[in-house]
């Protein structure tokens, strides 16, 4: 359930709420890792370590179980944390994601067409 930052939760929608209908590889990958278990670092240098709930087409996420690490190393845990898209400077998403059929639809637009190569002057 995507869900805008400062609805409440009663208040929230039941319907997804869906920027475009032709997502970039970034966003794809970043929504393929719902369910797993990432590491995000943000601009302030706090790094937030925790299982992917849900992320938003605007990069906002949201995560359980989190071990939350300080700049100054201290380490937290927190239950529940929603963060902004526009703060967070790296995703680490798990290396399994590196097999996902979405690189294979990429590779597949990269290779040339045999039969466009035959075509032409020449």
């Amino acid at each position: 359930m995507r869900f805008q930052r400062y609805w409440p939760s009663k208040l929230r929608p039941h319907k997804p709420v869906i920027m475009s209908k032709s997502l970039g590889v970034p966003l794809s990958l970043l929504h393929e890792g719902e369910g797993h278990t990432i590491t995000l670092e943000l601009k302030n240098g706090e790094i937030y370590k925790g299982h992917l709930m849900e992320a938003e087409d605007s990069m906002n996420c949201q995560l359980k179980d989190v071990t939350l690490t300080g700049r100054d190393g201290q380490l937290s845990r927190l239950e529940q944390v929603y963060i902004r898209g526009s703060q967070v400077k790296l995703f680490i998403l798990p290396d399994m994601l590196q097999k996902s059929p979405l690189f294979k639809k990429i590779q597949a637009l990269k290779k040339p067409n045999d039969k466009k190569a035959k075509k032409g002057k020449g």
